[in-house]
């Protein structure tokens, strides 16, 4: 599939070829002033339909609605996208697009007209051709499930059928005493570990140098973190989630900084087995180039919309800084203290069986270093303190995903 926008052009011989072709130039012209992003222009090559990110059907004329209806078999076998339909209003084209929209309707079939202002419309095609581009990254994805969720995830079950039917995803069980034998056939290995160590300390830049304990248990997250990254070249994985503390016991370390390093590599990596959290982060990433900060609810003022949320790892590209630290609920190994720039950020969470979404726009007004949580501490302040109320009344389990930014509009458009 080509990764950019296709016109495509459906026009009733019963209008004058010229003055159509000079109503498009002058009308495309004023989309391209108004910012619409380079698409090809490929007239009735329809044999090409659904071979690009984003297929826009440009109703020229009126008298279309019978052309489109003897096409639509075509249209439908060669693409899953809905039928967006350009339209300039000139020669009767906004009505047949109503009537052809109308007839997609009556038979379950998705579509909707792009029309209006030339900002509203350029505006439009970018936000679309960002979400195809998006469908198109998640769209046969494959995501390991490293051991069973975590005891304690009583309500995050996941819907295996619906993220495949929806999304394309394909999820992949792997037993959790599989990275652990990695792990331990790695432990031998010390002088390739500390060389390990020194580079990455140095390309992480980190910012002081860790307390002793933090020092000794360094190789050991080396080591989790190099055995995950040959298990997702093993099993082909875009990304994974895995039981860890199930690594508590048995290699007495932890894998936050393993997840926080391959979450800035693109490999999207979750915590505790939680596979809604995953697929959320998977969408967040495709969507904005940042897997997310998976985290949980510590403390909410509902009258305020102030949250603080906090875990042990995050991805390390969203951090201008960050400190080594134990993690937390065990004293031991490795966890990640970061530091993200304030600024507006956007709270996301999916459900299991993607019936139900959560989203939320606010503030990251501070990142903390209290001692009694997890290393990780976001302060955010909700645009709509009332969003505060879902957490208290009606969540979709404890974790939640932080992107930065404000997303609203566009984790909308993809979840319709």
């Amino acid at each position: 599939m080509s990764n950019n926008t296709a016109i495509f052009t459906i026009t009733s011989p019963l209008h004058s070829e010229q003055s159509v072709e000079r109503a498009t130039r002058e009308y495309l012209q004023s989309l391209r002033e108004a910012g619409m992003p380079t698409v090809d222009m490929l007239g009735n090559d329809y044999d090409s339909y659904g071979k690009h990110t984003l297929n826009l059907l440009f109703i020229r004329t009126g008298g279309t609605e019978g052309l489109f209806r003897q096409l639509l078999p075509k249209f439908q076998k060669q693409s899953k996208q809905p039928f967006y339909l350009l339209t300039s209003g000139k020669s009767n084209s906004l009505a047949a697009s109503m009537e052809i929209l109308a007839y997609l309707k009556q038979h379950d079939i998705k579509g909707e007209i792009l029309h209006g202002d030339a900002s509203y419309v350029a505006k439009r095609i970018r936000l679309l051709s960002r979400i195809s581009e998006a469908r198109k990254r998640i769209d046969g994805c494959r995501l390991g499930v490293i051991g069973r969720p975590s005891d304690w995830l009583i309500a995050s079950k996941a819907d295996t059928t619906a993220i495949k039917d929806s999304l394309g995803i394909d999820l992949i069980e792997i037993a959790i005493e599989e990275v652990i034998e990695t792990i331990r056939n790695m432990q031998a290995d010390q002088a390739s570990s500390k060389a390990r160590l020194t580079s990455l300390i140095t390309e992480l830049k980190e910012i002081k140098t860790p307390a002793p304990a933090i020092a000794q248990a360094l190789p050991g997250a080396i080591h989790i973190y190099k055995a995950l990254t040959k298990i997702v070249k093993q099993y082909q994985l875009n990304g994974f989630t895995i039981r860890c503390f199930d690594l508590l016991t048995a290699v007495k370390n932890t894998g936050c900084l393993a997840l926080a390093k391959l979450n800035a590599e693109g490999i999207v990596s979750g915590c505790e087995g939680d596979v809604p959290a995953l697929i959320t982060m998977m969408v967040t990433q495709a969507l904005t180039g940042v897997t997310g900060f998976q985290a949980n609810p510590a403390h909410i003022n509902p009258l305020t919309g102030e949250i603080l949320l906090a875990h042990c790892t995050i991805p390390l590209n969203m951090v201008d800084h960050f400190e080594l630290d134990t993690h937390f609920e065990s004293g031991i190994g490795v966890g990640i203290r970061g530091f993200m720039k304030e600024g507006p950020v956007t709270l996301f969470k999916l459900s299991g069986d993607l019936k139900r979404h959560f989203i939320a726009e606010g503030q990251l007004t501070a990142c903390l270093s209290q001692n009694d949580l997890c290393r990780t501490q976001m302060s955010i302040k909700l645009k709509d303190k009332s969003d505060a109320a879902y957490f208290l009344s009606n969540p979709i389990g404890n974790h939640h995903i932080v992107m930065p930014g404000l997303q609203k509009e566009l984790l909308e458009e993809i979840l319709k």
